[in-house]
């Protein structure tokens, strides 16, 4: 496809002009060359003259597409427009690529006629940078194969262009993507399948992102679950995020409320995944076929929640479950439920045992704490060890 774009005959632009233009627009049409014909406007109540629902005006729908019917000024304008309906940023890099020679390049041959970045804006109206980011665009597709290399290029002339999908993928409107933050920022968002000047955008404008995060539900999932898959390779992000949560009360109980759920889901997960029970004594055994399917009748309950659904009550729910039937199970087993006694008891032992040990007798003696409550406390305690060594004993005799 030959794109034939006659090059523009503008006058320098007004220094006040630069901060109106917008990207990636920085080209100005000549001014109006003088009117050769002019028609009448039909009249808006007149049926001949009315607009069809398609946009077109003649009777066989054509508009007068040949352009013989209007001014020719309109007619460029729809010509351009044209150009850079297909070709997008590619129509206005050509002409950067064929008239700019960066300083530096010698002015010989066809690029004596070549003008510098900065002339080259002037004449424009805008910026160096921004004529200088659509010459490194074209530069990179030429490295690509993809445009003609600037030493063959000729002021005026005119090649077959890409496709203007093809731009965003050398063109970026930001100077930030040239740093190593932005280079960064483009890897991800071409990662993601999206443009590298969207992501750097937001990027560049983080009041916002807050304010799509605050306002809108779908974003602020999206910045959830970002924020989640960051927090996996960064360590001071994860420290920052639980110093935040723990210094927020409702964050807090909100943390705890779902950790308690986990931990419920945990213990019956346990169960249909290793068919094993814990008892309240802490013994480890078999857990019985009813109590394995309750389990997994629960289990896949929970499994089946959507992620925007409670799952503690579900959660409480299953436990209490699970662990009343773990109860029944101990219960209707006589050798189980003697050592799960025993084996609470032993436990019982073990605590009460670290606790007086961990009692520290010589600072009774050296500091003046001591209290009549505590010899009271101490006399009862030795009366109860007695008693229940009585206990044992007599039921060591019996038993055997």
């Amino acid at each position: 496809m030959t794109i034939a774009f006659t090059p523009s005959a503008s006058s320098p632009a007004e220094p006040e002009a630069v901060a109106a233009i917008s990207e990636p627009e920085f080209w100005e049409p000549s001014a109006p060359e003088p009117q050769v014909a002019t028609r009448d406007v039909p009249d808006a109540t007149d049926d001949q003259g009315r607009y069809d629902a398609d946009g077109t005006d003649g009777a066989d729908g054509t508009d007068g597409a040949d352009g013989r019917d209007h001014d020719p000024v309109v007619v460029r304008d729809a010509h351009d427009f044209g150009v850079y309906a297909r070709t997008g940023g590619w129509a206005f890099a050509l002409k950067v690529a064929r008239s700019v020679r960066p300083g530096g390049q010698a002015a010989e041959g066809t690029a004596r006629t070549k003008v510098s970045a900065k002339a080259f804006a002037q004449l424009a109206g805008c910026s160096p940078e921004r004529v200088m980011r659509y010459y490194k665009a074209w530069d990179m597709a030429a490295d690509d194969g993809l445009v003609p290399q600037f030493e063959v290029l000729v002021p005026g002339e005119d090649i077959e262009l890409p496709e203007a999908d093809v731009w965003l993928s050398y063109y970026t409107s930001r100077n930030s993507a040239s740093s190593v933050r932005g280079q960064a920022i483009s890897a991800a968002a071409e990662a993601e399948g999206i443009r590298p000047t969207k992501a750097l955008e937001v990027a560049e404008n983080p009041t916002a992102l807050r304010a799509a995060i605050l306002a809108d539900p779908g974003t602020a999932e999206a910045a959830r679950g970002a924020l989640l898959d960051r927090m996996k390779e960064d360590p001071a992000l994860q420290t920052e995020m639980a110093r935040a949560i723990a210094r927020t009360d409702d964050l807090k109980k909100a943390v705890a409320s779902e950790a308690k759920a986990a931990d419920r889901i945990g213990y019956v997960r346990q169960i249909v995944e290793n068919g094993q029970i814990r008892t309240p004594a802490g013994q480890t055994v078999e857990a019985p076929a009813e109590l394995r399917a309750e389990a997994e009748r629960h289990l896949s309950l929970l499994d089946e929640l959507d992620d925007s659904e409670e799952a503690g009550e579900w959660a409480g729910e299953a436990y209490d479950t699970v662990k009343g039937l773990v109860a029944k199970a101990v219960e209707e087993d006589p050798a189980l439920r003697v050592q799960e006694r025993r084996t609470k008891f032993y436990n019982s032992l073990q605590k009460a045992t670290k606790v007086f040990e961990e009692l520290t007798l010589d600072e009774v003696m050296e500091e003046d704490i001591y209290e009549a409550d505590m010899l009271q406390r101490l006399e009862a305690l030795q009366e109860a060890i007695g008693t229940c060594i009585s206990a044992l004993r007599k039921a060591t005799t019996t038993s055997s």
